[in-house]
């Protein structure tokens, strides 16, 4: 989906997808596209009609051995290390019309519905981040000493713990019960929102205070604790920046 150009504004998409007999010819570019690098088979978000914007879009299979198809590098990232993320590009790709996914110009009906399933699993991710960060955390302050007692003695680490905790708790509930709608299909797309929003934004607060009960120990990539607070750092950016997610939740009220 996303291109240099647009990122949660999927109405900006600028690749092009036109008509030519029985085929499409394809060009643009996208960024930051997962698995980019190691990918044999892309979904690619097109315009086939750019001035219906939104109701412009149509959906394409697309073979990465294709003429014209071009992986550029593999972008380096402040966390995920282990996943690629690459720079895609299009010069008169072309493509049967039987690789369209969906109707014509429906491509952005299909991407709506998918991306309710998207900002769960973010959600769960984000929830099940919290509970390993917490229980690391924990094992890490019992152990460690500071002025002759654990780490974990002290008030302070109690009560950060505690907030932590109730934290973390309340957003696995939550989301449990968003997994319980999804598989109903009755998730709505503001309550999915919701997931999204709340989830990364109590990841984020959680992971600080796990990572600061660290000490200097928790800048250290060695340590867990570190490479889960920068691998969740993109959670608020990805799948639709939070800023997007409020938006979608202001105006459902």
């Amino acid at each position: 989906m996303t291109e240099p150009s647009s990122g949660s504004d999927l109405a900006g998409v600028r690749t092009t997808a036109v008509r030519d007999g029985e085929s499409y010819i394809i060009n643009g570019s996208k960024i930051f596209i997962t698995n980019g690098i190691v990918g044999d088979l892309i979904v690619l978000v097109t315009k086939t009609d750019p001035a219906r914007k939104a109701k412009g879009v149509s959906l394409f299979l697309v073979d990465t051995s294709l003429p014209g198809y071009r992986k550029s590098r593999n972008l380096k990232k402040l966390g995920n290390k282990a996943q690629d993320t690459a720079e895609l590009f299009f010069d008169n790709v072309r493509v049967p019309a039987s690789s369209m996914l969906g109707e014509e110009h429906g491509g952005w009906k299909v991407l709506m519905s998918e991306l309710v399933q998207e900002r769960t699993l973010v959600a769960v991710r984000a929830a099940s981040t919290c509970e390993a960060a917490l229980e690391a955390t924990i094992r890490y302050v019992k152990d460690r000493k500071a002025f002759g007692q654990a780490v974990f003695d002290f008030q302070n680490t109690r009560f950060q713990l505690a907030s932590c905790a109730t934290k973390t708790q309340a957003l696995r509930i939550f989301t449990d019960r968003c997994i319980d709608l999804h598989t109903k299909g009755e998730l709505d797309m503001h309550t999915a929102a919701m997931a999204k929003l709340y989830s990364t934004e109590v990841q984020d607060e959680v992971l600080d205070a796990c990572l600061q009960l660290h000490g200097g120990n928790g800048y250290m990539w060695e340590y867990p604790i570190a490479r889960m607070w920068a691998d969740a750092r993109v959670h608020r950016i990805y799948a639709g920046t939070n800023e997007i997610m409020r938006e979608i939740i202001g105006r459902a009220l």
